[in-house]
């Protein structure tokens, strides 16, 4: 597996979120067009994404359907692990630790966290 650019990954979310099959349209208006997007770009990812086997497709008529090939929590499992390698060591404490230090978890983020450990250990 390979990692997404941001714009294959933002129409991957559409793809996961919905129910397959998706065409273009339906990402064009999920968010190609907040995006200011042309429909040609949507294809081309699409394509891209096809080719990177994230998406397989069919045509029917002249509409062309998208499916996911790849599970959003596989996607994302790999994502962290690669993250956690790059940045953190593969310490998740070194993660917490970083996340402490900017303000960017709070003490309920905390508290449900030994909340967790505490009920993983049992």
């Amino acid at each position: 597996m390979k990692r997404l650019p941001e714009a294959e990954f933002e129409i991957m979310k559409i793809v996961w979120e919905s129910n397959p099959p998706i065409t273009t349209g339906k990402i064009m208006e999920d968010i190609g067009i907040e995006k200011g997007w042309k429909i040609q770009t949507v294809v081309s990812l699409m394509n891209r994404l096809t080719e990177r086997g994230f998406l397989s497709s069919e045509k029917k008529g002249k509409e062309r359907y998208y499916y996911p090939t790849v599970e959003m929590d596989d996607y994302l499992s790999f994502e962290t692990e690669y993250f956690m390698k790059l940045y953190h060591k593969r310490s998740f404490m070194n993660l917490v630790n970083t996340l402490y230090k900017s303000d960017s978890i709070s003490d309920e983020d905390l508290d449900s966290l030994i909340k967790w450990v505490k009920e993983k250990g049992d």
